[in-house]
């Protein structure tokens, strides 16, 4: 039976947005009423219910010196998804802190119709932060973020984490002058109190 686009958005559990896509790039077979109504025609809906999963992968590190780290977890998020069965899309490579929210890659694909799983190894390569949010931003958008691996061992990254928020908020209390030294004694005490601990 032939259905109306947003009544096939319901069925197939698509936003109405997600669907008009569909059928503007050519996935979804039918008609358009003088009206301006799309209509989906019946041998069509059965096979475009279940949409290809069409795979984004990003793989991140903190600093170019862990380039080769890099392209081995892109590798890595490649083999995970052809085993998987899924369509790549893309590989997506950056180099940047987890804390940094001007990440230009990852703001690119955030917002890219082209896929609806994004794959990343860990959550943290994603954001140290903020990760539900981004989550809910994109279940908006009909995707869903796959982590391969859910807990993740990465003292030297965290450290780097920890140093650049020490950093930042050192600017903001003592200014941009008095900071370095500011933040070279914090860490070095971190250090110091870490050793003891051992």
């Amino acid at each position: 039976m032939d259905m109306k686009l947003s009544d096939y958005a319901k069925k197939a559990g698509i936003s109405y947005r997600t669907a008009w896509r569909w059928w503007k790039q050519g996935n979804l077979t039918g008609h358009q009423l003088p009206s301006g109504t799309i209509i989906i025609t019946s041998e069509a809906i059965e096979d475009n219910l279940k949409p290809d999963l069409i795979a984004c992968i990003y793989a991140r590190v903190d600093s170019a010196q862990n380039k080769d780290n890099l392209d081995r977890q892109a590798e890595r998020l490649k083999d995970y998804a052809i085993a998987r069965g899924y369509k790549i899309y893309k590989i997506v490579k950056e180099i940047g802190s987890g804390l940094n929210d001007n990440r230009k890659q990852l703001a690119k694909i955030l917002v890219d119709p082209n896929y609806n799983i994004l794959i990343v190894e860990h959550k943290d390569r994603l954001a140290r932060f903020g990760t539900n949010y981004l989550e809910i931003l994109l279940k908006e958008l009909d995707k869903e973020i796959e982590i391969v691996k859910q807990s993740e061992e990465e003292q030297d990254e965290l450290m780097d984490d920890l140093i650049a928020i020490i950093t930042s908020f050192c600017s903001r209390i003592y200014g941009l002058r008095r900071s370095k030294r500011k933040t070279e004694k914090i860490i070095a005490e971190l250090k110091y109190n870490g050793q003891e601990c051992d």
